[in-house]
């Protein structure tokens, strides 16, 4: 029988990933997540309690460079993964280990700009982009739906295909 091995978290990042290279000159990237589970003590209480768990991810190669770029301290991500234990044994002769999450896939949520939607029509970064229907269509959609994001992933290449944004 095969062992299985694989995670999906979904979090935000708690401070900007670090990139580092190998002695060979591969691309790995150390990111820290934070994901939150709310829960109630017992079914007659209304209270909603939220836990907030850590965890250490790391990424390897053109993935690496894509989180590093992507990335910075809030941003929601998607890591579908497997785990990975690092053991060493310290001078003083103790052993320590720690677990962490090895990514194999990684999406980042789309941003939102902060903006109100008179200024969003007026955005020097947006102006020419889009038709006066076009930002009609774009004042009825959800406010989860960001046309911009839609745009970048639709023309992302087919090497970047390791990253979605959704």
């Amino acid at each position: 029988m095969n062992n299985l091995n694989s995670i999906l978290i979904e979090g935000n990042l708690v401070r900007d990933p670090l990139l580092r290279s190998t002695t060979k000159g591969t691309q790995v990237c150390s990111m820290r997540l934070a994901s939150n589970r709310y829960f109630k003590h017992d079914s007659k209480s209304d209270n909603i309690e939220k836990e907030v768990s850590f965890f250490d991810v790391e990424s390897w190669s053109r993935l690496a460079e894509a989180c590093y770029s992507k990335g910075h301290k809030g941003r929601g991500v998607r890591v579908v993964g497997r785990l990975k234990e690092d053991r060493w044994n310290s001078p003083d002769g103790k052993s320590h280990s720690r677990v962490s999450i090895v990514a194999e896939h990684v999406e980042f949520r789309p941003e939102f700009k902060k903006e109100s939607q008179s200024d969003y029509s007026k955005s020097s970064d947006l102006a020419g982009e889009y038709s006066d229907q076009e930002m009609i269509a774009a004042e009825s959609k959800p406010p989860y739906i960001n046309d911009l994001d839609l745009k970048i992933a639709a023309s992302a290449s087919e090497k970047d295909a390791v990253m979605v944004l959704c």
